[in-house]
């Protein structure tokens, strides 16, 4: 090994100690940048508003959700604060919307029989006498703001018109029902003359409106009677579909009873087919029992089943203004037309 050479081995070995040293200062130095940094941004942002992404290096903001308080509801309109009637009002003809089976679409066509008929300019009153409520509710009235419904018109005297809520839809009112209704069947019991209760206060607004129609519960109970003592006539609706016919004997076997004591001009004003499904054989089989069992009482008009009818309640309105051009709306436009007809 020349002198050169043991030259070359003496530098290296006294230049490599130093680079560690070199790189430890620099990475010192570079931890004091990032210290610093981190200082800036806490200095500069609250941590309530923005936050620091170290990895990405990028400033997040934060969205401040302020809550907001609901509006207040609409008071509920009164009866004197009713449109003005700028028409002759015809001879009142009370007809109840009746059949002691549940789902056949009783309150479905009170509601858009109704405003059906009051769209074509007659004046209408819907009496809600099911406890459930479901005609009250299809029109988007919260029960929770109704302080005086069916009920208290029944058991507590007031007067109906105290209770009548206006203009629900063109030229139609409705006196409503709430859960309260469903402890009248017990308390009518030791009422007297308990049968006559609905007739004597449907009977003052005779002369008022064209039509009064009444929404029955599902029962044969006191407030189907107080139905069929305060009617002039009967709408039955009947689902096409299995078990039909099976009801309506005992119905009308309970309007016979009340015709011949109480309510002699009783009678049936016409057989609706409702849910009717022409694609199946079973509908049409039930349609052709039921026209054959009652004959010309059947109206002309079927109700179609469709997801319009089902939906149109959940936004408060009937189906001739939630679907005017469906086919829900114009089987009740041209049953509208029909009861009309039909006088």
């Amino acid at each position: 090994m020349g002198f050169l050479d043991s030259f070359r081995l003496g530098k290296k070995s006294t230049s490599t100690p130093a680079e560690p040293e070199k790189k430890v200062e620099e990475e010192v130095e570079l931890e004091d940048k990032v210290e610093e940094q981190e200082e800036q941004v806490e200095e500069v942002t609250s941590p309530e508003e923005k936050a620091f992404d170290i990895e990405n290096a990028e400033v997040i903001e934060r969205e401040v959700v302020v809550p907001q308080t609901p509006p207040e509801p609409v008071p509920l309109k009164t009866y004197k604060d009713k449109k003005p009637i700028n028409k002759v009002v015809g001879t009142t003809k009370v007809i109840a919307i009746i059949n002691q089976k549940g789902g056949v679409g009783k309150s479905t066509t009170s509601i858009n029989l109704s405003a059906a008929l009051g769209e074509l300019g007659k004046q209408v009153l819907l009496v809600d006498l099911d406890p459930q409520g479901n005609t009250t509710s299809g029109f988007g009235i919260e029960k929770s703001q109704v302080t005086r419904c069916i009920y208290d018109v029944l058991l507590n005297d007031v007067p109906i018109e105290e209770v009548i809520i206006p203009d629900v839809c063109e030229g139609l009112d409705l006196v409503p029902a709430t859960i309260n209704l469903a402890g009248a069947e017990v308390e009518l019991v030791s009422e007297m003359a308990r049968e006559n209760r609905l007739k004597d206060s449907v009977g003052v607004m005779r002369g008022k409106y064209d039509y009064i129609f009444i929404d029955c519960p599902p029962s044969l109970g006191l407030l189907t009677v107080n139905s069929l003592v305060a009617a002039d006539k009967l709408i039955i609706p009947i689902q096409t579909e299995f078990y039909a016919l099976e009801g309506v004997t005992k119905l009308l076997e309970s309007m016979k009873r009340v015709k011949n004591r109480l309510n002699p001009t009783l009678d049936i004003f016409g057989i609706l087919l409702t849910m009717y499904d022409g694609r199946t054989t079973l509908s049409r089989q039930v349609a052709a029992e039921v026209r054959n069992y009652f004959g010309r009482q059947v109206f002309e008009t079927i109700i179609p089943r469709t997801v319009k009818l089902s939906e149109a309640p959940s936004y408060g309105i009937p189906i001739t203004q939630y679907d005017p051009t469906g086919k829900g709306a114009i089987a009740y436009k041209n049953l509208a037309e029909e009861v009309v007809k039909r006088g």
